[in-house]
């Protein structure tokens, strides 16, 4: 096992040009659902190549709307490796999970060696993973995506499994919905402009967890503080009121 948080921090801090790729499905491809907001890799290009200086560095984002891991595999030249990059991101599970429109279903050891696959492929290129794991979902309108947690938590075993570098979320989308108030579901309604995908404001929470994970963190950064202003309006009042 290996631990990709100290490699990636080496290459940051010796200032050579790097090829970030984000893939995955419908989240990462970031169209309609921001209502012409920018997505989340968008945010982190311009955290990336304009807060961080990092000018020379290349950010590109694969992610095809409905794709699943093993989609991504198949065509994993395109996707990933053409590109030649030093650290590929990953968020996938929303459209692997689904009980209805896959046939056979997914089952998530078959998920879990998937991202294993996506994970060692990387890693033989000579690039760093980057797991995230999918946000939540609300299931009172997407009953097929009930085992979305449980991709979850695949996501997570393999990270912690194979040392990888873990945005975790599904977790933080959680840690927004808590306390919301009766009528709320404990789901994080300002956060999503449908059952599954993230709004604009959702678009900012990813990249502000991807950008703490992987410690894109100075304080002085007028990206990081114009999305932490943009989930703070999105945000519930707690209940019951303070």
């Amino acid at each position: 096992m290996t631990d990709d948080l100290p490699v990636l921090r080496g290459l940051l801090a010796s200032g050579a040009p790097l090829t970030w790729v984000f893939t995955g499905d419908s989240i990462t491809h970031g169209l309609i659902h921001t209502r012409g907001a920018r997505n989340y890799v968008d945010h982190l290009h311009e955290l990336i190549r304009g807060d961080a200086g990092r000018v020379q560095d290349t950010v590109l984002n694969t992610a095809i709307t409905g794709w699943r891991a093993d989609l991504i595999l198949g065509d994993f030249a395109r996707r990933v490796t053409h590109w030649r990059p030093d650290v590929v991101t990953l968020m996938i599970g929303t459209n692997d999970c689904t009980t209805q429109w896959l046939d056979p279903v997914i089952e998530p050891t078959a998920f879990a060696a998937s991202i294993t696959e996506v994970v060692r492929r990387v890693r033989d290129d000579g690039g760093i993973p980057v797991l995230q794991t999918p946000p939540t979902v609300d299931l009172h309108h997407a009953p097929d995506r009930a085992r979305i947690g449980e991709f979850a938590q695949v996501i997570r075993d393999v990270a912690a499994r194979e040392g990888v570098i873990l945005v975790d979320q599904h977790a933080a989308f959680t840690a927004f919905s808590e306390g919301t108030g009766p009528g709320n579901d404990d789901m994080a309604w300002g956060l999503l402009d449908d059952a599954f995908h993230p709004n604009a404001a959702g678009h900012a929470l990813l990249a502000l967890e991807w950008a703490d994970a992987l410690g894109f963190d100075a304080v002085s950064s007028p990206v990081r503080t114009d999305l932490a202003a943009r989930v703070a309006v999105a945000r519930h009042p707690q209940w019951p009121p303070a």
